[in-house]
């Protein structure tokens, strides 16, 4: 085994020790949870932002850079809701979107708590079923990392089959001129074959921010067709 392959595994070592030491019980338990500069209420079965960082690293990134105020946006695996809250503040309009009906209650509720009710709409369904029709400027989009059917609701945060294949087949037709999709992947998933598709289907990509965690490194991706030119930001 190499040195850094023991170094990689010996980091998760100490990530999987301080998850069960420090960081267990707040998830899969009723919390209330401070992240990105929000106050927010996270149900069990409903991924932590904190604790899991994604949601987290999406929401502390969002700048009028990348978000105008004229921008429809989709947050699709819309989770506790950060990420559409943090959009909520910049963006013209924010729809929410996740196939957990748990995630969906905490969107909601997190919503509400951030008195953004007018602002987010929040809908339940799986991948574009709940926007039909519809089109954004930009898509954020939190992917399953692992392969494979998922068991329960939070796992559908982690798992699943063809997510990201269906998600790359129908996004240019949800997309406005111009628009773009940012999307996290990490080192530890299934990111090289999730980057082949995207490749496959005619986009085009930038890294946006990347961000090196204990056993892991998180990147943000933004992908645009390249039948369409970059719009106003």
């Amino acid at each position: 085994m190499t040195l850094t392959a023991l170094s990689h595994r010996a980091e998760r070592l100490l990530l999987r020790l301080h998850y069960q030491l420090r960081q267990r019980k707040r998830h899969n338990r009723l919390v209330l949870e401070h992240a990105a500069g929000y106050d927010l209420l996270i149900l069990p079965e409903v991924m932590n932002p904190h604790v899991f960082r994604s949601g987290e690293l999406f929401a502390n990134m969002l700048d009028r850079g990348l978000i105008a105020p004229h921008h429809r946006v989709l947050d699709m695996g819309s989770g506790s809701g950060v990420v559409a809250i943090a959009v909520a503040r910049l963006a013209r309009e924010v729809v929410a979107v996740d196939i957990n009906p748990d995630a969906v209650r905490c969107t909601r509720i997190n919503v509400l708590l951030n008195r953004l009710e007018d602002c987010v709409d929040v809908r339940q369904g799986d991948l574009f079923q709940p926007v039909h029709g519809e089109t954004f400027d930009l898509i954020f989009f939190y992917p399953p990392y692992f392969r494979g059917a998922p068991q329960g609701g939070f796992d559908y945060a982690w798992r699943a089959e063809d997510t990201v294949e269906r998600f790359v087949a129908q996004l240019e037709r949800h997309l406005k001129p111009g628009g773009s999709a940012l999307l996290v992947l990490s080192t530890d998933g299934d990111a090289t074959s999730f980057l082949d598709t995207f490749i496959k289907h005619g986009y085009s990509q930038e890294t946006v921010a990347t961000r090196r965690l204990l056993a892991e490194t998180l990147t943000v991706f933004r992908f645009r067709p390249k039948s369409s030119p970059p719009g106003k930001e």
